[in-house]
């Protein structure tokens, strides 16, 4: 047995010893039991946020029996790339990943990134729902149950001057979050490379990056405008991040407290939606506060070639999934139109 198989076993011992002090009543069940929980972003951004509150309505479902260890800015030592692994073989029993980074597990995780396909909460909520049963689908072959989708505003250009022309995109050394935004970025004629947020920050510092895609939402953009003073609202996408549970974890949970986790999951998953009303308003204010530049009106010709450059994205993200992946696509629309 290797030293990293025994110390999975020897986690999962403990997680299964954990989760039956779940179980029964009297003294056992008021144990508390810790689940530690990993993130790439800061507390303080949207997602930091709906781990929080995730953790809050956990703690008052159980009636204080589960509580939630956070580890954010990547301090678990996880990126969101290594967590559908990491979860799965319980390095950590709870994972909050940015979803487009999970290309390579399944090309159905870069749906939400698509370029130009959801730009709004509205459009963006839409598609999470249709979209849902292929996700469990896929985390269940992982040893994982998804908990709930949680939104960030939509992306745009994090740079030190206008990146408002297909002129001004060109030659642009710009961090994207997954593979999709190479592809679209590649096309437009920037030069992008794909690293996690995480992982931006000193290549930015270094000058090795220009610019940055991403919402740029809460402490994220704190730390991008340390280095860069201008966002250039683009609304590429609506792009989502995803919560999910060790299997061993959950089926260790009895049903009630299967229920409460699941209540809970879905109180945090509809908060977050609510909050997305007003996010965007809420960080253009605290942009405009640090003496960030904002550019939110783009001429047509620009939107019309950033379609155009998107599109590349989406036509790879067909050929890979097939007809599978058009099916996804009609849904959504369908669902859009309310029929």
């Amino acid at each position: 047995m290797t030293r990293r198989s025994r110390h999975g076993h020897a986690w999962l011992a403990g997680a299964m010893i954990a989760a039956l002090a779940l179980l029964g009543a009297g003294a056992v069940s008021a144990q508390t039991v810790t689940w530690s929980m990993a993130d790439e972003y800061p507390a303080t951004s949207i997602q930091g946020e709906a781990d929080a509150r995730f953790a809050r309505e956990v703690s008052r479902r159980t009636g204080g029996r589960i509580e939630i260890a956070h580890q954010y800015d990547a301090s678990s030592g996880f990126r969101s790339r290594e967590m559908v692994d990491a979860v799965g073989r319980g390095a950590v029993p709870l994972g909050n990943m940015y979803m487009g980074a999970l290309g390579s597990v399944d090309p159905v995780f870069l749906l939400p990134s698509l370029p130009f396909l959801a730009t709004t909460p509205e459009q963006g909520q839409a598609l999470a729902a249709v979209a849902r049963p292929h996700y469990e689908r896929v985390l269940a072959t992982h040893n994982q149950v998804l908990l709930f989708q949680s939104p960030w505003p939509p992306a745009g250009i994090w740079a030190n001057k206008p990146v408002d022309s297909a002129e001004a995109l060109r030659g642009l050394r710009i961090r994207t979050a997954d593979a999709n935004g190479v592809l679209a970025f590649r096309a437009a004629g920037a030069v992008p490379v794909a690293i996690s947020f995480t992982d931006a920050l000193p290549q930015l510092e270094s000058g090795q990056l220009d610019a940055v895609l991403s919402s740029g939402d809460g402490g994220a953009g704190a730390r991008l405008m340390e280095t860069l003073h201008h966002f250039t609202a683009i609304e590429y996408a609506v792009t989502m991040s995803m919560v999910t549970i060790n299997g061993d974890v959950w089926r260790g949970l009895d049903a009630d407290t299967q229920r409460a986790v699941r209540a809970a999951a879905a109180e945090t998953e509809a908060g977050q939606w609510e909050a997305m009303k007003t996010r965007v308003a809420e960080n253009y204010a605290r942009m405009r506060a640090a003496g960030v530049g904002l550019t939110t009106e783009l001429s047509v010709d620009y939107q019309q070639s950033l379609r155009k450059a998107g599109r590349a994205a989406v036509d790879d993200w067909l050929r890979q999934l097939g007809p599978a992946g058009s099916q996804i696509l009609d849904a959504y629309r369908a669902r859009l139109a309310g029929r």
